[in-house]
């Protein structure tokens, strides 16, 4: 009998409180790595009704227009009108930045050159064969309808909608293979006089029509648009933001593991970001080069050590090819000290507001190294492929 299954991921719109907490701490960190790659940024924000704070440690030697960088991504993001509930020109903006402890920063920055990781902890890498990004299905297709949402919002098509928003995408499987979409939930701010009928309408035709593959549209599909029946009152106004707070919709959508740490307002000295990252580049090439169809990798780390404590590789009974000499080429191939990473992925540049919205993962990006394809012919090389 074949096993079928459903499983569900859920993306949010960058006017949704958290993601904008996580877009404003990742300017705040491209505006401070932009003037000094030697920072060391930790930032967080809480955005609440009427108010943002931004909170957390730095080491810099460069000053950081705060409160400009706060206002303009508020800006940016679409709240320009009080009757949205925030506005960038009135919001209040409170920095509670501070200095970063010495203790940490004596095992970050280490004599010769090398880096230190900036804490403990672990982090998880995923790719699968489902997309041609080699991402799972469900949180693909989630971002790329919040993504378009954001989109004719911005660009006119649909002028009654408001920055804050979400999607939820429920696919069904039949022995791990994706088969078909059960149901599809959308949920977006509004203008107060518009209809729930004319929302409907709209993002059935102007949203999910667009994004979603015509082969994996069928009668079948349920849908759930602005369930609750109205959705005026969003944003700040509606609930608090906070950086770091969505971190399955920043990586895989559940499908895969996460040890816990959030990306955003973290430079990449932070393992809890910059090892995401490579996890994530090393699962792709694996999964690209043809060793498997599926790949988790973990690694973990111990604040102030330079090398990864442990690594661990699965390819989930998709390779012919044992584990044990996978993991010895990825050892042999992936320079996983901080060190290494930062320049194997070239992290220290602005990039990282980018990230901050529809995903850290899965996107074509020039600028996102971790998604590059550039050790497939050396892993297929080292493994006999």
């Amino acid at each position: 009998m074949p096993k079928e299954y459903i499983f569900t991921s859920e993306s949010v719109t960058e006017g949704h409180p958290d993601k904008m907490a996580d877009q404003i701490s990742d300017a705040i960190l491209d505006y401070i790595i932009e003037h000094d790659i030697n920072a060391r940024v930790a930032c967080e924000t809480l955005l609440s009704n009427g108010f943002c704070i931004i909170a957390g440690e730095l080491k810099t030697q460069i000053y950081a227009p705060m409160q400009e960088i706060v206002r303009e991504v508020i800006r940016e993001i679409g709240y320009t009108d009080a009757s949205y509930g925030f506005d960038y020109r009135s919001a209040g903006v409170l920095n509670g930045i501070g200095e970063q402890s010495p203790d940490i920063n004596q095992g970050v920055d280490q004599s010769g050159g090398e880096i230190g990781a900036g804490d403990q902890g672990l982090m998880f890498g995923f790719a699968c064969r489902e997309t041609k990004e080699l991402m799972p299905l469900p949180i693909s297709l989630a971002h790329k309808l919040t993504a378009k949402l954001a989109e004719v919002r911005k660009n006119g098509t649909v002028p009654f909608l408001r920055p804050d928003g979400k999607a939820q995408v429920s696919v069904r499987y039949r022995d791990g293979v994706p088969v078909g979409i059960d149901t599809i939930v959308v949920s977006t701010q509004h203008h107060h006089d518009v209809t729930l009928e004319k929302v409907k309408e709209a993002v059935l035709n102007e949203v999910i029509k667009e994004v979603i593959p015509p082969e994996l549209l069928s009668d079948d599909i349920i849908y759930h648009i602005n369930p609750t029946g109205r959705f005026v009152i969003g944003g700040p106004q509606g609930d608090a933001g906070l950086t770091g707070r969505k971190i399955i919709v920043d990586t895989y959508g559940g499908s895969c593991p996460h040890g816990g740490g959030a990306f955003s307002g973290k430079d990449p000295t932070k393992v809890d970001r910059s090892a995401a990252y490579a996890a994530r580049h090393i699962a792709k090439n694996l999964v690209a080069s043809g060793v498997c169809d599926r790949a988790t990798i973990q690694i973990a780390y111990a604040i102030g050590v330079v090398k990864p404590v442990s690594v661990y590789v699965d390819t989930h009974g998709t390779s012919a090819i044992d584990e044990e000499k996978i993991s010895q080429c990825v050892f042999a191939l992936f320079d996983l000290t901080p060190k290494g990473i930062i320049q194997s992925l070239d992290l220290l540049r602005p990039i990282y507001r980018k990230t901050a919205s529809y995903g850290h993962f899965g996107r074509e990006n020039e600028d996102f190294g971790w998604e590059k394809l550039d050790k497939v012919d050396e892993i297929r090389e080292y493994l006999g492929l």
